[in-house]
C-alpha cells in the first residue's frame, strides 16, 4: 500500500472511533454529532474557552478608537485573572469591553461629568470602575447584597486609587429606606441583575429609581431560554426553575432568532420602563448575546423625545 498520502496516526485513530464506515454512512444528525466536529473542530464541549476567547477577538477587533481609549484609561483590568487575549498591545477581557460598550450607549445622551450614579446588582464592580476611570463622577451608591458587597469592596480597593474609591458608597438593600429624601441621581443603572430577581422586587428598584433618578439605564436579558443541549443542565432542574421564575420577562423564546428577540424587545422597553412619565431615549441591541438588549430612559421632566 502506498502510504506517501496516507492518514496520520491520529486520524487513523479517529476513523476507527468516531469516523467509523457506518457512521460515515448515516446523515441523520452528523453535523451537530462527533463525526463533524472531528471534521470541523467545532465540538463546543470541548472548546468553550477558545469560543469564549474568539469572541473576545472579534469584539476588540471592532471597538472604536474612541472605545479603545476609554478601554485604556481602565488600569488594573486584570486583578483576579479573567479569561484575556491580547488585541493592540492591550489584555483584553469580556467584562470590560462590555463595560466600554454601555459607557458608548450611555454617553451618546447623558452628560456623565459631575453625576451621582446608583447602580442596581453590580456584582465585582467592573461598571463602576470603568465609570469612575472615565468621568469624574462625583458619587458611585452601589446597591447589592451583601456577599457581593464585600467581593466588590475588596476588587474595587484593589483597582481604584484612593480618591477614586472614595466616591464609592456600598448600600445593602435593607439600608435603602434609611437614604436621605433629598439623595438623587443623575444616573441609575442595572447590568444583568433584574432578570434574576422576584418580579416584585424589580418593581420596587424602578419605583425607587422613578422617585430618585433623572435617567436609567438597563442591560438585560430580553427573555428565557430553555435548551438542555447548550449545558446539559448541570446545576439541576431545580436551579433551571428558579431562573425561568425570575425577572420581569418569563416567556421562553428562541433567543437565536432576530426576529423574535427583536419582537420581545419592545416588551423590555415597556417592562423596564421607571414609570409612566419616562421617555425611552434609546434602545438597541446589547451585543455579542443574542438575546439581551439595553435601553436608556429619561424623565420626561426634561423634554426628552420617545424613541418610535
Amino acid at each position: 500500500m502506498d502510504t506517501r498520502y496516507g492518514p496520520s496516526p491520529l486520524r487513523q485513530r479517529y476513523n476507527k472511533t468516531i469516523l467509523t464506515h457506518e457512521a460515515a454512512k448515516d446523515l441523520s444528525g452528523f453535523k451537530s454529532g462527533a463525526v463533524n466536529f472531528k471534521l470541523g473542530f467545532w465540538d463546543p464541549s470541548v472548546n468553550g474557552v477558545r469560543y469564549l476567547k474568539a469572541l473576545i477577538y472579534n469584539l476588540a477587533a471592532g471597538l472604536s478608537s474612541e472605545n479603545w481609549a476609554r478601554f485604556r484609561k481602565i488600569k488594573n483590568r486584570d486583578t483576579g485573572s479573567p479569561i484575556s487575549i491580547h488585541y493592540n498591545g492591550e489584555s483584553v477581557c469580556m467584562d470590560y469591553l462590555l463595560a466600554v460598550l454601555e459607557l458608548e450607549f450611555i454617553a451618546r445622551d447623558v452628560d456623565l461629568t459631575g453625576q451621582r450614579v446608583l447602580e442596581v446588582g453590580a456584582g465585582y464592580g467592573r461598571s463602576c470602575h470603568a465609570m469612575l476611570s472615565n468621568y469624574d463622577i462625583e458619587t458611585y451608591h452601589i446597591v447589592d447584597l451583601d456577599n457581593s458587597l464585600e467581593l466588590a469592596r475588596g476588587y474595587l480597593a484593589a483597582v481604584l486609587d484612593e480618591h477614586e474609591y472614595a466616591k464609592v458608597r456600598f448600600v445593602s438593600p435593607g439600608d435603602l429606606d434609611a437614604l436621605p429624601d433629598d439623595e438623587t441621581f443623575g444616573l441609575g443603572l442595572s447590568v444583568n441583575a433584574f432578570a434574576e430577581m422576584p418580579v416584585a422586587t424589580v418593581r420596587d428598584y424602578l419605583s425607587l429609581l422613578d422617585r430618585r433618578a433623572r435617567h436609567v439605564y438597563v442591560r438585560d436579558a430580553v427573555g428565557k431560554y430553555l435548551e438542555p443541549d447548550l449545558d446539559g443542565h448541570a446545576h439541576g432542574r431545580d436551579l433551571v426553575g428558579m431562573a425561568l421564575s425570575t425577572g420581569p420577562l418569563q416567556q421562553v423564546i428562541d433567543i437565536h432568532d432576530n426576529v423574535v428577540v427583536e419582537r420581545q424587545a419592545e416588551r423590555f422597553v415597556e417592562a423596564h420602563r421607571p414609570g409612566p412619565d419616562w421617555s425611552c431615549v434609546n434602545s438597541a441591541w446589547a451585543r455579542p448575546w443574542s438575546y439581551y438588549w439595553q435601553a436608556l430612559y429619561r424623565h420626561r421632566s426634561d423634554d426628552a423625545p420617545e424613541v418610535p
